[in-house]
């Protein structure tokens, strides 16, 4: 049961509100660290990089379980990796940390942040990779990482190339092992920069957003949520000087047929059956695609 709050405690939380104001204060995550984190990067799997971010989480914090999200981030493109973290968190288990380094100003004056959404906690360059997560998370608490905070639990005299390694590693395991929150770490911040790929554009009788993403198969993956489509009766979507229907699922085409779907993910994928639609319509990210409903056209 939980105990009793004294008249003295409720005086001082009173007198405490009325210095700082209900909306300056900073409440502690309710979910005790997981103790997982996840990685997503941009580095691939050629070097030693990701090894040797997670050897120095688990010299900080044994017992932690890292999982890979993913390391196949096109290079230098924080849009990618926003898009997938923002569609992947909510798999994980409340008090994960989600850490993303996909970083091109790095050893610049560029920020770090770490910022708490609902039951989890994220750790990225401030560069936009993190705005599709806040974008879903109104209530998110943002905090720009300092450098007294980060001397303070023994981060000192950082790489100015792998801040991978000597910032992102140490303060993940330290919020995964739950020594401290996001609010220890420095200076609480109103917003984060923008996105570097704007939402997409909500016409009466379409809707325009881009290629996000191109998988393992060659699928174009676009950031245009199946939400935005529900009105079409008809759905057409189009790409370069191309057309698609929008299909249930793969097998719903002849091998080497383009097609269109909702993914499992729940946005809107081109495809080819059995084939590469990337290769095959020499499409690449950032590519517009526009979805229209087809009893709209003459």
């Amino acid at each position: 049961m939980p105990r009793a709050v004294t008249p003295r405690e409720a005086a001082a939380a009173a007198a405490e509100e009325a210095a700082t104001g209900p909306s300056e204060r900073i409440e502690p995550m309710t979910t005790p660290a997981s103790g997982v984190i996840t990685i997503t990067t941009d580095f691939g799997h050629q070097g030693p990089f990701v090894g040797v971010m997670k050897g120095c989480m688990l010299a900080r914090f044994p017992a932690a379980r890292i999982i890979d999200l993913t390391h196949e981030i096109v290079v230098h493109w924080p849009a990618e990796a926003g898009f997938w973290l923002a569609r992947a968190f909510g798999y994980f288990p409340a008090g994960t940390v989600h850490v993303a380094v996909v970083d091109p100003g790095v050893g610049t004056s560029r920020s770090i942040v770490a910022v708490r959404a609902g039951d989890h906690l994220f750790l990225a360059p401030d560069n936009g990779l993190l705005a599709p997560v806040v974008s879903r998370a109104p209530d998110a608490l943002l905090v720009r990482l300092g450098a007294g905070e980060l001397a303070r639990l023994g981060v000192h005299h950082p790489s100015a190339t792998f801040h991978g390694r000597d910032i992102f590693a140490p303060v993940a395991a330290e919020l995964a092992a739950g020594r401290c929150q996001p609010e220890d770490l420095g200076e609480r911040v109103s917003a984060l920069v923008p996105a570097w790929v704007e939402d997409p554009a909500v016409e009466p009788r379409s809707v325009t957003g881009v290629v996000i993403s191109i998988d393992h198969f060659g699928n174009l993956i676009t950031n245009i949520d199946a939400a935005l489509i529900e009105r079409f009766r008809l759905p057409l979507v189009h790409a370069g000087n191309h057309s698609f229907p929008l299909l249930r699922t793969y097998g719903d085409s002849r091998p080497g047929e383009y097609l269109a779907l909702v993914n499992s993910f729940g946005v809107v994928e081109i495809a080819r059956a059995e084939n590469s639609a990337a290769e095959g319509l020499g499409l690449s990210r950032g590519a517009p695609v526009v979805v229209r409903d087809r009893t709209d056209q003459p």
